[in-house]
């Protein structure tokens, strides 16, 4: 194996996804076809001597099937001999992708590939696509299925933390969002969408609510009460029999927002990056993904992250910043919490509470957020990672080249 470099990344600014959403009247392969040109001019880069672009997407139907990697290549006017393919991982494809790019390059078969994801929540709604997970009670009931939401509440109330602690964390993240938007930390890779008439559509992420209040956040009813007195949290009470009843404490304000947007990651070996000319930025130390809990479904950080620092010869201790994603307030907390990390290393510029979850897009945008904070501060290492639909976790390791 050989050593798999990040040489670039580059996202879009993340949209609400609804229909008066600055992004909805964008579709996916718009939104690709956007990061696909700018990652092109803004490296110089010959796409012939790319190998293979690599998208998550979560929702693969409609605008956004039909192998919408490939679609996006050639929509975009690469060269004809990039191939693409589209994968999903539920929430880690975006990270899943730059993974499985890492793993490409590293056995000399490929040399340059583009890794990302896309997802526009605006035009295709979660879940849309079914699946026997959310839609065969049978698969449902020998599996102890509940939604994440109910899986949140649980944690929270396993973990002996309140409705204030988790407010309290989702106002940090919308706090140092704004704070890093207005002292221009993401700038070096959004690029902003414009129409097809060159007239602009969004800059930067819409969601983050800079005014955010405790007092406002008190105001929002849990948003899963409903669904767990309708037999969910039944359901998770027969696994978790320890616990009496389950305190429903994450809202819209607490939980990851729904959201349009897509990023991309150019990675290759040295010998890719020397025919392409460019300069690395970041080595690619070591990736994992583990099954956890499928009740749950949330818990599957700590044991990934774990299993990274293993392959890397590392403990939690040597790494320098940490993106958890916010896919509700518990998930980060209690990641710090199993792995002895203080919070102020970890989502220094706020999360999904603040800027939303496009879901095939969000594990490539965190990496790349890390790398840049990494770069901002002259810092070396960081690991990215995600909770995954089904019960699953992923960890990306990276370590800054020349740090």
């Amino acid at each position: 194996m050989t050593d798999a470099y990040i040489y670039d990344h580059v996202r879009t600014p993340r949209g609400k996804g609804k229909k008066d959403g600055a992004l909805h009247q964008a579709t996916p392969v718009w939104l690709l076809r956007t990061l696909l040109q700018a990652l092109q001019q803004r490296n110089a880069l010959d796409t012939a001597l790319v190998d293979d672009v690599v998208l998550g997407c979560v929702t693969p139907v409609g605008e956004q099937g039909a192998d919408i990697a490939r679609t996006a290549v050639l929509d975009a006017e690469w060269a004809q001999t990039v191939a693409g393919v589209t994968q999903s991982r539920f929430c880690a494809s975006g990270l899943e992708s730059v993974n499985l790019a890492a793993a490409k390059v590293g056995t000399g078969w490929e040399d340059l590939v583009v890794a990302g994801g896309v997802e526009s929540m605006s035009r295709w709604t979660m879940g849309s696509d079914g699946g026997a997970w959310f839609m065969d009670p049978r698969i449902n009931q020998k599996l102890g299925f509940v939604p994440q939401g109910v899986g949140a509440d649980l944690i929270g109330t396993l973990e002996g933390w309140g409705r204030a602690d988790v407010d309290a964390y989702a106002l940090r993240s919308h706090q140092k969002a704004a704070a890093a938007r207005a002292a221009g930390h993401f700038g070096r890779s959004i690029v902003p969408v414009v129409d097809i008439a060159g007239l602009p559509m969004l800059a930067e992420d819409e969601t983050i609510r800079a005014n955010a209040t405790l007092e406002a956040m008190a105001k929002l009813d849990p948003s899963f009460a409903m669904m767990g007195a309708m037999g969910f949290d039944a359901t998770a009470l027969r696994k978790y029999t320890t616990v009496e009843r389950i305190t429903h404490m994450h809202h819209a304000g607490n939980s990851s927002g729904i959201v349009d947007g897509a990023a991309l990651m150019l990675v290759g070996n040295a010998e890719g990056g020397r025919r392409a000319g460019l300069k690395p930025r970041a080595r690619i130390r070591a990736a994992a993904v583990v099954g956890s809990e499928p009740t749950i479904m949330l818990t599957g950080p700590t044991p990934a992250c774990r299993k990274a620092l293993a392959k890397a010869g590392m403990a939690a201790s040597d790494i320098d910043l940490w993106e958890v994603n916010e896919a509700f307030a518990v998930v980060p907390m209690k990641t710090a919490r199993d792995l002895g990390v203080d919070l102020e290393r970890v989502n220094v510029n706020g999360g999904s509470i603040a800027m939303g979850h496009p879901l095939g897009a969000t594990g490539c945008i965190i990496l790349g957020t890390l790398l840049d904070e990494l770069e901002r501060r002259n810092l070396a290492t960081g690991c990215a990672t995600l909770c995954v639909g089904g019960g699953m976790g992923i960890a990306t390791i990276i370590e800054r080249v020349g740090a």
